[in-house]
């Protein structure tokens, strides 16, 4: 055989192991992974890809193939020793892909056991009580950024609100949940990941030993008395994964929809009229601009056979999260209530807090929307910036301004809305923000408060 030869076969057989690997780590992909994505398709349902320098995986694009691998774990394993012992030490993603003693790298057994324990911890949050928790928390954000009309929601709201709540939900001192969230920040953006690994590792251990000393009513203490008896690596470890799903993909999903109220005209004016309830607005993000876009990783221990290619052993399958939720073989599909995007991951390890993070993202939304309804971006929408990264769909800033704020004097409140707001000047009378409300821009839709919309969130998320 010629070479011509040889290179025409592998353009017919569109085996992705005959492509370069395409980089899905630098600021290209970050700019514009829909592109990329259409690109890597020509490849067919699997492309060869790269997550960082020297480390090459194995994309999954297409639906179907995502589901099939997800459910599969006998021959797509979460376990990445093997992996790790040939990958780069040195490499920033060896950190968010080593293997830990935790439920995100288990399967069978004692995947079953670590999970259990987190489920029943889970089940014990009163999400009534969380809701109020986060309104109140995101009330007090507001209104630090109101009186100046403008802020960066990512920075000051979307950030900060999850780090609110998990200090809560964790009974976490604020201290040592800052520290927490920005050692995992810095994991996921692949900057000084073995400082950064550290520094969560102690950061967990000392929560351990604080609520081992005192018991409180809250997730790490159930974890502490769960009959499933983890030990200390087992705890640091499950709360690691509880840390890295409470923080970066929460803040990235509040952003995001924030992001696509502010910059679409039909996704702003169905969400503030009412017509798209703010759950099926969330779904919708999750559909298309999932928190991560890359992940769910599994490490084949053989050589195996998916859609029609030969997958090397030990190399990494990733779930090409957004491409496969944007697969042109759904088009079809209907997205409004449509929750089979695979933003939650599938199967066996399908994520056990997703109505947690559900709840916590709503509520932001809701709060926002209904306090800020005039809010527009401070920059085009094509000037915002992405932060590059393989797994994670991420802003570095979501700038905002909107007409100063202040706080209603709490003499007129109605009982039970405390923390209320209006967009009153200090020298001028007072309408109720519904009959104010205008557009962000000519001919672009009227949003008005969300307040009057929750009742849909409030069924499926507080029953």
């Amino acid at each position: 055989m010629t070479e011509t030869d040889r290179d025409e076969t592998a353009v017919l057989s569109g085996c992705p192991m005959h492509a370069d690997p395409t980089p899905i780590h630098d600021q290209a992909f970050a700019a514009d992974p829909d592109g990329v994505y259409a690109e890597l398709r020509e490849q067919g349902p699997l492309a060869s890809v790269e997550l960082a320098p020297g480390v090459p995986a194995t994309l999954v694009l297409d639906h179907e193939t995502a589901l099939s691998v997800l459910r599969d774990p006998e021959t797509f394993p979460k376990d990445s020793r093997a992996w790790q012992r040939e990958a780069p030490a040195d490499s920033p993603v060896v950190a968010m892909m080593m293997y830990r003693d935790n439920v995100l790298f288990q399967d069978g057994p004692a995947h079953d056991r670590l999970r259990q324990a987190i489920t029943d911890s889970l089940s014990r949050v009163d999400s009534v009580t969380l809701r109020r928790y986060v309104t109140e928390s995101a009330e007090s954000l507001i209104r630090d950024f109101g009186p100046a009309g403008k802020a960066d929601l990512l920075a000051e709201y979307a950030r900060v609100l999850p780090l609110l709540v998990l200090n809560r939900l964790f009974g976490s001192p604020p201290e040592l949940t800052t520290r927490m969230v920005d050692a995992m920040t810095a994991l996921w953006d692949g900057i000084d990941t073995e400082r950064a690994n550290r520094e969560l590792g102690q950061c967990i251990a000392e929560l351990i030993a604080l609520r081992r000393e005192q018991p409180s009513f809250d997730i790490t203490t159930w974890l502490l008395e769960h009959e499933a008896d983890l030990d200390d690596e087992e705890m640091v470890q499950q709360l690691v994964v509880f840390m890295g799903a409470g923080a970066e993909p929460v803040q990235n999903l509040i952003t995001n929809a924030l992001r696509l109220w502010l910059a679409d005209d039909r996704f702003a004016g169905d969400l503030s009229g009412g017509r798209l309830p703010v759950e099926d607005a969330i779904d919708e993000v999750l559909w298309k601009q999932p928190p991560l876009a890359n992940y769910a990783i599994t490490y084949p221990t053989r050589e195996v056979e998916l859609a029609g290619r030969s997958l090397p052993a030990n190399q990494p399958v990733v779930i090409g999260i957004a491409a496969a939720n944007t697969d042109p073989a759904l088009r079809s599909t209907r997205r409004d209530g449509n929750r089979a995007h695979l933003a939650w991951s599938a199967g066996p390890h399908t994520c056990p807090a997703r109505d947690t993070a559900r709840l916590i993202a709503s509520v932001a939304i809701e709060t926002i929307l209904d306090t800020l309804p005039d809010m527009d971006l401070a920059v085009p929408a094509d000037e915002l910036e992405w932060r590059p990264g393989p797994f994670h769909r991420a802003l570095t800033a979501l700038p905002v301004h909107f007409p100063p704020v202040q706080e209603t004097d709490s003499r007129d409140e109605t009982p039970g809305e405390s923390g209320r707001w209006s967009n009153r000047p200090a020298h001028t009378s007072w309408i109720p923000p519904e009959t104010t409300s205008t557009p962000k821009r000519a001919g672009s839709v009227t949003k008005a408060p969300r307040r009057a919309l929750n009742y849909l969130g409030e069924w499926l998320l507080g029953r």
